[in-house]
């Protein structure tokens, strides 16, 4: 157990680093106005109809970093700093919404396999490492049997959790990809505001990175410690 929690601290520190890094890449880039004037909304419904999209509205949502695309209701929401001003990094963080908006407009298959997988996720990923834990102590307690099946399921779910994190990665990816591509291919940014915007929204993918990286090595150390204990 001790291990794991220096797993979880290493973890958790590399997680800070970028978000915080991340954090900083904004700040620094929401300095630089965009020569268009444009503001993150207007980049952002600009995209959509570039794209041939007219039924996907762009929202102001409050918070910092809160911004996402929600394929229900077919919205993309834009905090309130990336939805009013006019920066690279609003610019980059509206195109990159739109992405998504954009990968399910065109049925993007890593897409629609995250969005299979968050009703599942959303309901075993909170209950995993109890179930692992529990299986656990009982097996200890009572010898290899229910124990371990129990365990064995928090795996599973774990699994899924961690599946989940890792379809991700393309997903942003991708968007991200859109997003640059377009900016760049309709001239809607200068040179340096499109190196601004690359550089923001890679600090931003390897929070995912992080994210999956995580979630994999705590799915190997519980593991390790079932499958450890059935042997």
């Amino acid at each position: 157990m001790f291990g794991y929690y220096i797993l979880i601290g290493a973890i958790a520190l590399v997680s800070w680093l970028v978000s915080n890094k991340l954090k900083q890449k904004f700040a620094f880039y929401s300095k630089r106005q965009l020569q268009n004037g444009m503001s993150g909304r207007e980049i952002a419904e600009k995209m959509l109809s570039d794209n041939g999209i007219y039924d996907v509205e762009v929202i102001s949502v409050r918070g910092q970093l809160t911004d996402h695309y929600n394929p229900k209701n077919k919205t993309v929401n834009l905090s309130e700093a990336v939805y009013n001003q006019r920066n690279a990094a609003a610019a980059a963080v509206a195109a990159h919404e739109v992405g998504h908006a954009v990968q399910h407009a065109q049925a993007y298959s890593a897409l629609e396999m995250r969005s299979a997988l968050v009703p599942i996720v959303s309901v075993t990923s909170g209950m995993s490492q109890w179930l692992v834990i529990g299986g656990l102590i009982m097996g200890a307690a009572a010898g290899v049997g229910m124990g371990y099946w129990v365990a064995v399921a928090g795996l599973v779910f774990m699994g899924a959790a961690t599946l989940f994190s890792f379809i991700t990665l393309p997903v942003e990816y991708d968007a991200s990809n859109r997003a640059l591509a377009w900016l760049k291919n309709k001239n809607m940014v200068s040179q340096q505001e499109y190196e601004g915007a690359e550089d923001a929204l890679k600090w931003a993918a390897r929070t995912y990175l992080v994210a999956a990286i995580g979630a994999l090595a705590s799915l190997l150390y519980w593991a390790l410690q079932v499958f450890g204990e059935r042997d």
